[in-house]
């Protein structure tokens, strides 16, 4: 099979995305940024900014299916060149100047393929070179032209396409899965908790405004409000192996996190103020991006930017994850942020937590268990498609697994 060598410039054009200022903070047109860039073929775009568009040039930079964005700039090098395909027409997406698209116009060539070919490792590699060795600190278009692929006929690629997709639709499909999963615990804590339609509430006595048998705490009453800490930076004795450390980076689409940003060693453990926390210990963010809720999906480390909830009652790590994720997003909601401009330990002393019966809780908890163990098995089936599928990309794009046509 012969590959054709080209520059990325005679397959189709390069846009760089919006300038625009906190003039135009507002609404009306959605803008896809740095911070939305992940392993995912498209963006989350419920959970994209918005900007005022008037008096800003958009005509151009409308976003149309099979259009490829690039991270151009943003200050941390290891970004500069990830990728993310464009599944479908958006006009009501845009994207920032800190991004440079890409959109296909030959007929030699498929977007998706190309979208695929930016993910391998033999493009950001390739890309490296072109820095000297080390990842381009800005990326710009002149860079991206000239850049050159080797291109099978469109036959091939359109097969590379459907042997790769084959991996990312799974990998969507448990991501849907997952979420209306917890979408579904979420409403029925809302429902038996919030709105006080439990099993059996028709018959039910109140004392206090409370179902009997139920009593209002706060989160500080029912948990362990627990510290982590950073091992010393520039000791590498600390760093890179195999003990997950959370930070609020780390606060990915799911309620739980397995994989992290950075690693730690034993000796680094030993030499912070992180105990190891086991699986399902809730972590919440402190400062940063503040009151973010997530459970750990194996034991791991956490630094200081965090608090690590464990309880210290007979109610269940299960129940509190969806009491205290439903408390701080409604607080975060009633007060427009303002309650969680940052964390202390003093602050869940002020998060009221209502408290069912004893038999109530358990059976909620029997029913949430059973949704984590399931979200729990399709993270992990997730993570072993992921592997596969970066296992075969870089040998489809090379050549080294031929292709039926």
């Amino acid at each position: 099979m012969n590959w054709e060598k080209v520059e990325l410039g005679e397959l189709g054009e390069f846009r760089n995305g919006l300038n625009y200022s906190r003039a135009n903070e507002g609404a009306g047109l959605k803008v896809i940024s740095v911070k939305n860039f992940g392993d995912l073929r498209t963006p989350d775009y419920s959970s994209l900014d918005e900007i005022d568009p008037n008096g800003v040039n958009t005509s151009k930079s409308r976003l149309k299916s099979g259009d490829i964005l690039f991270v151009r700039s943003n200050g941390n090098k290891d970004l500069i060149g990830r990728s993310m395909y464009v599944e479908e027409d958006r006009p009501d997406v845009s994207y920032s100047g800190f991004c440079i698209r890409f959109r296909n116009q030959s007929e030699k060539s498929q977007p998706k393929f190309l979208a695929y070919y930016f993910r391998a490792p033999i493009f950001r590699r390739t890309l490296s070179n072109l820095g000297g060795g080390t990842n381009i600190n800005n990326l710009n278009q002149g860079v991206l032209s000239s850049f050159p692929i080797m291109l099978p006929p469109l036959e091939a690629q359109e097969a590379i396409v459907g042997a790769i997709s084959a991996y990312d639709d799974l990998i969507e499909n448990n991501q849907r899965r997952i979420a209306l999963l917890e979408q579904a615990a979420r409403l029925l804590y809302r429902e038996w908790f919030v709105h006080f339609r439990f099993p059996g509430h028709e018959t039910a006595k109140s004392v206090n405004a409370l179902p009997d048998g139920w009593t209002e705490k706060t989160v500080f009453d029912v948990v362990d409000v627990l510290s982590g800490g950073t091992p010393k930076t520039g000791n590498s004795e600390y760093w890179g192996r195999d003990i997950g450390f959370f930070t609020p980076k780390d606060t990915g689409d799911n309620l739980y996190t397995y994989n992290t940003e950075k690693m730690i060693t034993e000796e680094g453990l030993k030499n912070c103020n992180s105990r190891l926390y086991e699986k399902n210990t809730i972590f919440i963010t402190a400062r940063g991006t503040v009151g973010k809720i997530r459970m750990a999906q194996r034991p791991m480390a956490m630094n200081q930017s965090c608090y690590a909830l464990v309880t210290k009652t007979e109610l269940t790590q299960q129940f509190l994850y969806f009491a205290i994720s439903d408390r701080v997003n409604h607080l975060k909601g009633r007060a427009a942020g303002a309650v969680f401009d940052a964390i202390v330990v003093d602050t869940f002393k002020k998060i009221p937590l209502i408290i069912p019966a004893p038999d109530l809780a358990a059976k909620f908890t029997k029913i949430a268990a059973d949704t984590l163990a399931q979200i729990d098995n399709l993270s992990s089936q997730n993570r072993e498609l992921t592997k596969a599928r970066d296992l075969v990309l870089p040998r489809l794009m090379d050549g080294r697994i031929p292709v039926k046509v």
